[in-house]
């Protein structure tokens, strides 16, 4: 028996001020080697998870938080982690930082329980003197070690990875209740155990282990035996896999896939899957004793022949081989490598998970076992000089990691990196010419999406990708091909269907262009974009009853979409509801405040209904953005004309022709203001000059005729 309940075991002899301060240190440690990553972007899966998901929107509602999303999203199946999610929007919103914080402490959290664990199961080895001795130095640069390694930049950086802090959190606090349960026996200890397994399955699939280690851990350092274990501690092993059924409830509830990303039904075969993880954890084993390169997105390949990877299957069969054999004869390192295994089977083993097939936050928790391996070994080597070498080891990680964080910076600057590392790899190149395309880029981002189908000509994302590019670039004729490929491809893919539907829209065929849209809303009925495309759609069909639902679906579903706002002001317009489109747009510009077309479109909804006043601050606001607004100057002219500020009025006029001389109605509106000043020469000149360009011009033919009457003499009674 490795663990004693004594009083005086030297669990116990250790100052809590040391203890203390340890811990102390590991949290600060943790907060300034991430403090670089908390005004990090939401990127790859992020938006899914936080953005565009209403399930957190609403921490009132709690059922609907822990019902979460069924997206495939790593929210997904996952409520602790949505519950998470949904605290940090009512208490921030959108505002990325917060949710970084979030992450940090979790992970600071994390190093405390794996500080705790190895600190008392180390200070409790009565058979090892050595060892206890140094308890607590080797459990703080163990537990430092795996907090500050770049391995764990992934997890701690990109938000909806906190499903690896979550779950190692609550992993590493069932284990240490455990601990302090035999310590200490207690109902307390008991129910927090239970309570921190029952959170973990809550979080992530990979808490399945947790019982059965917690019994190995009996077994290995408390009774001796698992006859034993179970024999002294029966309750507590069956109340942590009770929580097996909650995880079971969880996985049952989204069809045991995850949205399609998880699963034996998934298109991958097991078998290809598990020659692709022979790969993986031979190149995890790798980077955790040299973390370089690190890849934030490897891929959705698999392996089919094995001889692609025949000596990574050798090596592995050798480790898991002599893991068994030290489970037997060496129960201590024979735990540590269980816990290696046992934690990345779920994900890495024959169970496919088609986003990814290899991830390096996968072996978040995974990374103590050998970290702990290491630094034990290292010190019945060498003795207290191995503290220094591991603790300047932690600096030099902690150094690696924080500029690990800068390659985070930004959606362009992650991908152009991983782009770099890994250029065979399709979905990067998908990925850098999304960002491209969000920077501006348009040309760089159609290279890349073209090099994605050069990898994969199979690639729907790709192809639909190329599609929309088009579209925003004004080529709705030429993105019609890529995006039927697309669907030819992948019949049931929504977005290929909206963007189908928008480019044949834009191209006149509205009719069908309605029919993909209808139909990429089928397919995922909570697209706000096509809820969104149909407004203007349905308008040119001449059914804006129809437009408006859509419209005010769109915004319900997402209220802070200003383009649903505005497109769903012009359907109010078109049924003559002006008070609604006031509304509509004022909701739009408050979404987005530098939105000048909803900024025009509002000044003139207030000009119109008679308060141009209120018009003239959002027509120099749309001028502040965009100087050479023709419309803008003529309207702020016009608006300066009624509250009567002739003089602004005539030098808005002036301007607007100066960008565009033959604009009939700025030089007819600007005859009337030199008119209404008594500059009768100068307004009959422009009136002259209007005529010239629109012969037809009627105010022009009616300005000039008043002033020809005013300058002719009345006839002589």
């Amino acid at each position: 028996m490795l663990i004693s309940g004594d009083t005086t075991s030297p669990a116990r002899a250790v100052s809590s001020g040391r203890i203390w301060l340890g811990g102390a240190a590991l949290v600060l440690a943790a907060f300034a080697t991430y403090w670089n990553s908390r005004n990090v972007p939401f990127f790859f899966d992020d938006p899914i998870a936080v953005l565009e998901n209403p399930s957190i929107r609403d921490l009132g509602d709690l059922g609907r938080v822990l019902s979460t999303p069924g997206d495939g999203s790593g929210a997904s199946g996952r409520p602790i982690v949505n519950l998470s999610l949904a605290i940090n929007y009512a208490l921030g919103g959108k505002s990325v930082t917060g949710y970084h914080l979030a992450n940090i402490f979790f992970h600071a959290a994390a190093g405390l329980a794996l500080f705790g664990c190895v600190r008392r199961t180390l200070a409790s080895a009565a058979a090892t003197t050595t060892l206890a001795t140094a308890a607590l130095p080797l459990a703080f640069v163990s537990a430092l070690l795996w907090v500050l390694h770049p391995l764990q930049t992934e997890s701690v950086t990109c938000v909806i990875q906190r499903t690896e802090l979550l779950v190692g959190l609550f992993y590493l606090l069932t284990l240490y209740c455990f601990i302090r349960i035999v310590e200490t026996p207690s109902n307390l200890w008991s129910a927090l155990a239970v309570v921190s397994c029952f959170l973990g399955m809550a979080s992530k699939e990979v808490m399945v282990s947790a019982p059965l280690l917690v019994l190995l851990y009996d077994r290995t350092f408390v009774a001796g035996s698992f006859a034993a274990a179970w024999r002294q501690r029966r309750g507590i092993h069956l109340g942590l896999m009770a929580s097996w059924l909650l995880l079971a409830y969880l996985v049952a509830g989204g069809g045991g896939t995850r949205g399609s990303v998880a699963g034996f039904g998934v298109g991958v075969t097991w078998w290809s899957y598990a020659l692709k993880q022979c790969e993986a954890i031979i190149m995890y084993l790798k980077l955790t004793v040299w973390p370089n390169p690190l890849v934030v997105f490897y891929g959705v390949d698999v392996i089919t022949d094995p001889a692609q990877v025949w000596l990574q299957i050798i090596v592995l069969a050798a480790l898991v081989g002599a893991t068994f054999y030290a489970l037997w004869r060496k129960p201590v390192p024979g735990f540590l490598a269980f816990w290696f295994f046992a934690i990345l089977a779920p994900s890495s083993s024959v169970v496919p998970l088609v986003s990814q097939t290899v991830s390096e936050h996968r072996l978040y928790l995974s990374l103590a076992a050998p970290v702990t391996l290491a630094v034990v070994a290292l010190y019945r080597w060498a003795g207290r000089a191995s503290i220094v070498a591991t603790t300047a080891a932690a600096i030099a990680l902690a150094l690696t990691s924080a500029a690990r964080n800068t390659d985070f910076r930004s959606e362009l600057s992650i991908w152009s990196d991983t782009v770099a590392k890994v250029p065979q790899n399709a979905r990067a190149r998908v990925n850098l010419g999304a960002a491209l395309k969000n920077a501006g880029n348009a040309e760089a981002a159609l290279a890349q999406f073209q090099s994605a189908l050069t990898l994969d000509p199979t690639s729907a994302e790709s192809l639909n990708n190329v599609g929309s590019l088009l579209i925003d670039r004004g080529r709705p004729a030429e993105a019609i091909d890529p995006c039927r490929a697309a669907l030819r491809l992948k019949p049931d893919f929504a977005l290929a269907h909206n963007n189908l539907g928008m480019a044949l829209v834009q191209t006149g065929k509205v009719a069908e262009g309605i029919t993909h849209l209808r139909t990429a809303l089928k397919l995922q009925p909570e697209m706000v974009e096509a809820h969104c495309n149909l407004i203007p759609s349905l308008l040119l069909a001449g059914q804006p009853d129809q437009a408006i639902a859509h419209g005010e679906t769109a915004v319900r579903l997402k209220p802070d979409f200003a383009l649903a706002h505005f497109y769903l002001a012009n359907a109010y317009l078109q049924t003559t509801q002006l008070d609604r489109a006031v509304s509509a747009l004022e909701s739009a510009v408050k979404f987005k405040p530098d939105y000048a077309d909803a900024l025009l479109n509002l000044g003139s909804l207030y000009y119109r209904k008679g308060d141009p006043a209120r018009a003239i601050p959002l027509y120099q606001h749309v001028l502040a953005i965009n100087p050479t607004s023709i419309n803008a100057r003529n309207n702020l002219a016009s608006a300066f004309f009624q509250t009567g500020k002739i003089p602004e009025a005539i030098e808005q006029y002036r301007a607007a022709l100066k960008l565009v001389p033959t604009y009939v109605e700025a030089r007819s509106n600007l005859a009337l203001a030199l008119e209404r000043s008594g500059q009768m020469a100068e307004a009959m000149a422009e009136y002259e000059t209007a005529l010239r360009l629109k012969p037809d011009e009627l105010r022009a033919k009616e300005g000039l005729a008043r002033i020809r009457a005013a300058a002719t003499p009345p006839p002589k009674p």
